[in-house]
C-alpha cells in the first residue's frame, strides 16, 4: 500500500510545448502543463465543461522523450507524484507551487478534437 500514498494519474492534453532546461549539473528538466476536462450538467440541465490545469516536470530520460515527442495539444496519460515547493517573489511574498513529478508517460493520440 505504500506505493499508493502519493500517486497521481491524469489523462489530458498539453497546453503548451514542453519548456526544456539543462541544469548546471548537466541534468535535463522539462516542464509542461496538462489540461483535464470534466463535463457535467448543472442544476438547470445545461452542459458545463470545466478545465483544470496541472503543472508537470520531468527529469532525465522522460524529459528527453517529452522534449522529442510532445507538442501543444498532444493527448497524454501521466503518472507521478505531487511535490510542493515555495519561493519568495520579487516583492518578498511567499509563493507555493504544486507540480506533478513525472514517473511514467503514455502518448495516447493526436491533438484534442473537442
Amino acid at each position: 500500500m505504500n506505493a499508493l500514498r502519493n500517486k497521481v494519474q491524469l489523462i489530458g492534453n498539453l497546453g503548451n510545448a514542453p519548456e526544456v532546461r539543462n541544469t548546471e549539473s548537466g541534468k535535463k528538466l522539462v516542464r509542461f502543463s496538462v489540461a483535464t476536462n470534466e463535463v457535467y450538467n448543472n442544476s438547470r440541465g445545461e452542459k458545463v465543461k470545466e478545465t483544470q490545469w496541472h503543472n508537470v516536470i520531468a527529469w532525465g530520460k522522460l524529459a528527453e522523450i517529452a522534449e522529442k515527442y510532445l507538442q501543444k495539444g498532444t493527448e497524454i496519460a501521466v503518472e507521478g507524484r505531487l511535490i510542493t515547493r515555495n519561493y519568495n517573489d520579487k516583492e518578498g511574498n511567499k509563493k507555493y507551487i504544486t507540480e506533478i513529478q513525472l514517473n511514467d508517460l503514455l502518448m495516447l493520440g493526436g491533438k484534442d478534437k473537442a
